[in-house]
């Protein structure tokens, strides 16, 4: 824990809070959002986006004059179906139009039907979580319930671990690793990578550095996915995340400690201009853009203050950074930053009645969508 002398004067009182809470609640306390705020939303004085040259030109266009396709009309149309089918089956259960956010101009979708029976290529999701996620995993105890759900149709899905507090040129390795230690499927690319909030980045720096891994991949997703980075961290010092390894039941250590750097806009912006994304995998994205009310209330802080530079975010991201050059964007979902991934309030009801008030979300149906789709893509090109 940072000692009193190396915490800036304006983050003292949220330090001090956060002990405070941390030794009243360490069973199932508030430690798991007040943690987890301190990474990237406390103690602010700084601008969210400070003036710098260190930055490649940068230009703000619409998605299809950057190459972003748009395959949102047929992606609502598999998500639909797969709510509607398993709605008695699952929980936090959600209309479709409440599930998903309607942006401008949404096209239409394709009419064609959607296959829910057994997955022909037996796709399996391999998911990259956000920063620190390791650190309270034990304390979450995420139930696993996606992967029962997605074997029952064929498919199967993982967690990549990746250092919880490193950066994403660290967690690129890791993520290679685990990928060459698969067996490699003999119908083609099976892998899905899913990178949720850090994530993503993680996985985009490993498809350019290491090429041996692009034949297994059949694509990648950017969920919630910190791909231009998060002005918050602008604001934020890897103490803060540090913070983390003090969680009840961490066991995560700090790594290279660029957990934080790598999510400013500037460092991710500046990957972005100098690294193309190679062809082989297809790349998607899955934007969280949730309405006011959708934002838990231990997040309307960061929300807030996310705001000052745009009200469109998921009180982490703004929802153009969520986007991978060159992707097809799949959809806008009305969940914020947490619920999109992380199943606080199943695990922790205490937790999810007193902080993380909107953090129901129907994943499973979710990442199901996610598989269905992917592998109707890669159907129709193979066709």
């Amino acid at each position: 824990m940072p000692t009193n002398e190396s915490i800036p004067a304006s983050c003292k009182g949220i330090v001090r809070t956060l002990r405070q809470s941390v030794r009243r609640l360490s069973g199932e306390g508030a430690s798991a959002g007040l943690c987890v705020c301190l990474v990237l939303a406390a103690c602010a004085s700084k601008p969210l986006i400070p003036y710098s040259t260190e930055t490649p030109p940068l230009v703000l266009l619409p998605a299809s004059s950057a190459g972003v396709k748009d395959a949102r009309g047929r992606f609502r149309e598999i998500f639909c179906e797969v709510l509607q089918a398993r709605q008695s089956e699952l929980p936090d259960y959600r209309p479709c139009d409440d599930a998903l956010t309607r942006i401008s101009e949404e096209p239409a979708g394709t009419g064609s039907p959607v296959d829910l029976g057994l997955s022909q290529r037996r796709l399996v999701a391999m998911v990259v979580p956000g920063i620190g996620y390791e650190c309270f995993a034990p304390w979450l105890s995420p139930p696993g319930t996606v992967t029962a759900h997605l074997r029952r149709f064929g498919y199967d899905g993982t967690w990549i671990k990746v250092d919880a507090l490193s950066s994403s040129e660290n967690n690129a390795r890791q993520i290679r690793d685990a990928i060459m230690s698969m067996p490699v499927g003999t119908d083609g690319p099976q892998l899905v990578l899913i990178g949720y909030s850090k994530g993503a980045p993680d996985i985009l720096e490993a498809i350019v550095s290491y090429p041996e891994i692009r034949s297994r991949v059949a694509a990648v997703v950017s969920a919630a996915g910190a791909v231009g980075g998060s002005p918050l961290a602008n604001d934020a010092e890897q103490y803060q995340a540090n913070l983390l390894q003090h969680f009840p039941g961490a066991t995560c250590q700090p790594g290279d400690g660029g957990g934080v750097q790598s999510l400013r806009p500037a460092v991710r912006k500046a990957w972005l201009a100098e690294h193309p994304l190679p062809a082989g995998p297809r790349y998607y994205s899955l934007v969280t853009f949730p309405q006011r009310e959708r934002i838990s209330s231990i997040l309307t802080s960061s929300y807030d203050k996310l705001a000052r530079v745009d009200a469109r975010n998921d009180s982490q991201m703004i929802f153009y950074d969520q986007l991978i050059p060159g992707s097809a964007i799949i959809g806008y979902v009305n969940a914020d930053h947490w619920a999109l991934a992380v199943p606080i309030a199943r695990t922790r009801p205490t937790i999810g009645a007193m902080f993380v008030t909107q953090n129901a979300y129907p994943r499973e149906a979710l990442i199901e969508a996610i598989l269905r789709f992917v592998e109707e893509e890669l159907a129709r090109s193979s066709r």
